[in-house]
């Protein structure tokens, strides 16, 4: 979707640079979450500690770094649509950079948690969300699947990459200056990276005020978006599914355990989710062709809602078990790959950040939430009672998924508001 403000430049010049970006991103995304987030849970012992502090304490630093990078999407999902990506991810990498090393020399828990609030503001500038604004803002939508995947393929690994990375430079170097050299790491690849390679997609200005046309346009179309009942439905559905992966990633260890596996098992098992979150995607990308995204989408969340349905029965086993696991992992990265395909599809690209911000901030903060909330629901009815909870929100996932692939786009209705905006000008401005 676009204003009349803008016209098509030549797609060969931004399809080049579209897949450099593309390139650039799947490794900012690799590193960003391989330092910022999943070294945490290496770290978390070993700083607990240092800090002489209790693991839940310490646990409740990475839930205010959540729900911090929650608040902050909505402003910058607008920053996004207004301003584009280039000087908000290289300032926030740069900020990033700095806050590892003042992570490296935190004393207090008090500390430690100002630390992570500001990991997770800087997150919410340099990861998925505004990646997917910038790629999403390239690529027409023949070619936009690809260069989403592309960059979720590549990040899908940064568990892999980065948790044993974390843990050898721990037991070599310990906690604090195995932070420095993450710094270090994230600073030297995302800085230049983002400052050297991203950059607006080429459009020709035309004659007018073209701005503020700019502004009334992204206005209007966030309005119909939020006027739009399945917008609120699709919002629903991956709320849902964010709380039931969220329980799941981070209590399954322990529901292994409690199952009489050991812990190696069960820690190998649990990182099988990184591996078939990548499967999950590549599976979307293929049956896509096919199949409407909503259907493919419902029914890898149905699967997830059965798989851990049967893990009562199948997880006493270590064959029953990884078979469970591999049920659910299929679902764990789909829907990042789903939910920017879907609106942009739906809204276009005028207002893409905005609106994906105004959807990202209930499911960041129901991926922060729920793991706590099923720790307080084990004492009422143990493990069953968590399973029995995570299913049921990945059937009203599948439900809702569904239902918002009942209905046409409302391009007519968003144009009929916003003055020239829907599909026709989403194609005039990308370039991919």
């Amino acid at each position: 979707m676009v204003t009349a403000s803008t016209a098509p430049a030549d797609p060969t010049v931004g399809g080049r640079h579209g897949w450099r970006i593309v390139a650039a991103l799947a490794v900012t995304s690799t590193v960003g979450y391989g330092t910022l987030y999943y070294a945490y849970a290496v770290l978390l012992g070993p700083m607990a500690t240092g800090l002489e502090a209790s693991t839940t304490a310490v646990t409740g630093a990475l839930t205010a770094s959540v729900l911090a990078g929650a608040l902050m999407a909505i402003p910058v999902g607008r920053w996004l649509d207004r301003r584009g990506g280039r000087a908000l991810m290289t300032a926030g990498s740069i900020a990033a950079t700095a806050l590892l090393v003042a992570w490296s020399q935190v004393h207090t828990i008090g500390q430690l948690y100002a630390v992570m609030i500001g990991i997770g503001i800087t997150g919410a500038m340099v990861l998925y969300e505004p990646a997917f604004a910038v790629v999403v803002s390239w690529f027409t939508p023949e070619r936009r699947p690809t260069a989403l995947l592309a960059v979720t393929v590549v990040a899908g690994f940064a568990s892999t990459i980065f948790m044993p990375l974390t843990g050898l430079l721990v037991a070599h170097l310990g906690w604090r200056d195995a932070l420095l050299a993450l710094a270090v790491t994230h600073g030297m690849v995302t800085v230049p990276l983002h400052a050297l390679t991203i950059r607006e997609p080429p459009h020709v200005p035309l004659s007018g005020p073209a701005p503020r046309r700019d502004r009334t346009g992204r206005r209007a179309v966030a309005r119909a978006a939020m006027r739009d009942p399945r917008f609120w439905i699709l919002a629903a559905a991956l709320t849902a599914h964010g709380a039931a992966t969220s329980t799941i990633g981070v209590h399954l260890v322990g529901y292994l355990v409690d199952r009489g596996h050991p812990v190696t098992f069960a820690a190998t098992a649990a990182g099988l989710l990184g591996v078939l979150s990548v499967t999950g995607r590549l599976v979307l990308t293929g049956a896509r062709r096919r199949f409407p995204v909503t259907t493919v989408v419902a029914t890898v969340f149905a699967v997830q809602a059965a798989a851990v349905l049967a893990m009562p029965v199948a997880a006493g086993t270590r064959v029953g078990a990884i078979l469970a696991v591999t049920g659910v992992g299929l679902g764990f990265g789909i829907a990042s790959l789903a939910a920017p395909a879907l609106l942009a599809d739906r809204y276009g690209t005028t207002a893409y950040a905005t609106i994906a911000g105004r959807l990202s901030a209930p499911v960041t903060t129901a991926k922060a939430g729920a793991p706590l909330l099923a720790a307080a629901l084990l004492p009422l009815g143990g493990y069953h009672l968590v399973l029995v909870a995570v299913a049921t929100a990945c059937l009203l996932a599948a439900v809702g998924m569904r239902a918002v692939g009942s209905s046409a786009v409302p391009h007519d209705a968003a144009r009929r508001r916003g003055g020239g905006v829907g599909q026709a000008g989403d194609r005039a401005r990308a370039a991919g």
